[in-house]
């Protein structure tokens, strides 16, 4: 069996896998029922949650209870929903972008998505590795989440990384937390009237859909100015999104050793890259986004394969909870908290500067 037919083969759920992925398969649908609900019990009040962030709140409140005494029998498919349903997500994710959408913004939506995550991340690095002292796998996570799309990019990224449970559940509570004050904080400020001297409304969109986490909440800011406002929003979000791909192929190759520390141990480029870990889920990503471009797929299809990958989604969040530990998260300290607070900060006012020296070209 070749390497491609064993990858594949990896993809196909044995019987010791059932158990577990039946109880994170029904964890993802009760999340997925309870947030539709939880909008329409409070006619819709509760905004900009998501389905992902009830996920790994229950699971974690599970995974922290009852979880540890069925842990043996459920952990196999518990494992396969964190791995193979994950890149399965990130793969299907591809059918709710077009190549069309990065046209209807143009150039100044792609240049403020592109400096935002490269700034982002490599200023989170610095200080995260650098100053807070935090580890590695942690602050690149954060990096990840904070500099693209948040959850869905810190889960995507995790392969990469390696990280353990708990340093993903904490960069994705990062997410959560200041990407919901930014889904508020960014319409309170252009109401005000603090915004409209340097950005128009169309800016404010591209502002909005450069720097805030969350594609959910990127929808509530940029809804609460008007319906044109959030669709530009919610296309540079989308373009942000689609620069996943070839993030985590860069990200891959960083982390790849280089060798020695001398000079005549260290290998050369091509050796390196031959050893780079490559994310081919990320290609197939890509391929999908092409195809959903240049193919007249129905509309029952396409509806399908976003709910189908919003269940992938939820059901690899309910078992990342579920394999989280509050003691893990408790030993990590306040420092990843302040890192995701000071990267909030950099998004609202550097990336507002990015935004608007590109507003100004």
């Amino acid at each position: 069996m070749n390497a491609f037919t064993q990858s594949v083969a990896s993809y196909i759920p044995r019987g010791r896998h059932l158990a577990g992925l039946i109880v994170v398969f029904i964890g993802s649908l009760f999340c997925l029922w309870l947030n539709t609900s939880l909008n329409t019990w409070t006619n819709g009040r509760i905004v900009g949650l998501s389905s992902l962030t009830l996920a790994i709140l229950i699971g974690i409140v599970l995974g922290n209870t009852i979880y540890p005494s069925v842990a043996e029998r459920l952990e196999a498919g518990v494992g396969f929903a964190k791995g193979q349903i994950l890149r399965l997500a990130i793969m299907f994710y591809g059918f709710k972008l077009t190549l069309t959408q990065v046209a209807s913004v143009g150039l100044p939506a792609v240049m403020s998505d592109a400096l935002v995550l490269t700034s982002t991340f490599l200023l989170t690095y610095w200080l995260g590795t650098k100053w807070l002292k935090v580890d590695k796998k942690t602050t690149l996570l954060i990096g990840s989440g904070a500099s693209i799309c948040g959850a869905a990019a810190v889960i995507a990224a995790d392969p990469i990384v390696k990280a353990e449970a708990h340093k993903v559940t904490i960069a994705v509570a990062t997410v959560v937390v200041f990407g919901t004050i930014s889904m508020l904080l960014y319409p309170f400020l252009y109401h005000l009237g603090w915004l409209q001297p340097w950005l128009s409304a169309q800016d404010y969109g591209v502002y909005t859909g450069s720097t805030i986490h969350e594609v959910a909440q990127v929808v509530v800011a940029g809804n609460a100015i008007s319906p044109e406002v959030g669709d530009t929003a919610v296309v540079t979000k989308m373009i942000r999104v689609m620069m996943l791909a070839p993030f985590l192929l860069v990200l891959s190759f960083a982390l790849t050793p280089s060798g020695g520390t001398n000079d005549s141990e260290k290998l050369s480029f091509i050796s390196r890259a031959k050893q780079v870990r490559v994310p081919w889920f990320a290609f197939i990503f890509i391929l999908i986004v092409l195809l959903h471009t240049w193919i007249n797929l129905s509309e029952g299809f396409e509806q399908a394969m976003v709910v189908l990958d919003d269940v992938l989604l939820t059901m690899a969040m309910f078992a990342l909870g579920l394999t989280t530990h509050l003691s893990a998260i408790k030993q990590a300290g306040v420092k990843p908290l302040i890192l995701g607070a000071i990267m909030f900060g950099w998004l609202i006012i550097g990336g507002g500067l990015i935004n608007i020296g590109i507003s100004f070209i």
